[in-house]
Order: structure tokens, then C-alpha cells, then sequence
């Protein structure tokens, strides 16, 4: 097993898109972060089973299967290092400006 590490600004991915999903229906919100954990858990069991997306930093991302989110990560070690969670629809500027 891998070790996670995941940033604050991840943490608050989570928080401020599971409020919005809670929003539009009463447990869905529950079941985004269901579904985080779920690739969070993948991600420690075989980080390196996902393609680079930018190689310039050697970027990798995990899409989650029932919503549409991009988990991007990087690997120091044995460590995945998670620094973005972001919708699909969202533009790329906003997690490359956290490398």
C-alpha cells in the first residue's frame, strides 16, 4: 500500500463540491464523497496503473466513475501526493496553478 498524502486545497475540493452535490439532492453529497474515497482508495492500492497527463511535472489523474471529477496526483516515493480535485467541466489554469 501507498501512503496518501492530500492537500488542504484538495480537502476543500471535497467539502465545497459535496455541499453542492447535498444541495441538489438530499445525500448526494454523501455519495460524491463515497466516491472519492473509493478512487482514493484505488490510488493507494496502484497509484502508478494511471497514465501521466503532464508529463512537464509528471502529473497522473484518476477519473471517478459516477461523477464527473478529475483526482490529480503526483508520486514522491511511495507516497501519492493529491493536490486537485476538480469538476470535469472546470478548466485545466485551476489546478495547474497549484503545482
Amino acid at each position: 500500500m501507498w501512503d496518501l498524502l492530500i492537500s488542504s486545497a484538495s480537502e476543500t475540493d471535497i467539502a465545497e463540491t459535496a455541499l453542492w452535490y447535498e444541495n441538489q439532492k438530499k445525500g448526494l453529497g454523501l455519495e460524491f464523497i463515497a466516491e472519492i474515497e473509493a478512487a482514493f482508495g484505488t490510488l493507494q492500492k496502484d497509484p502508478e496503473r494511471f497514465r501521466i497527463y503532464y508529463p512537464a511535472r509528471q502529473i497522473r489523474r484518476i477519473l471517478t466513475d459516477r461523477f464527473p471529477c478529475h483526482v490529480y496526483y503526483h508520486l514522491e516515493g511511495r507516497v501519492v501526493r493529491v493536490f486537485a480535485i476538480v469538476h470535469a467541466s472546470r478548466h485545466e489554469h485551476e489546478w495547474k496553478g497549484r503545482l
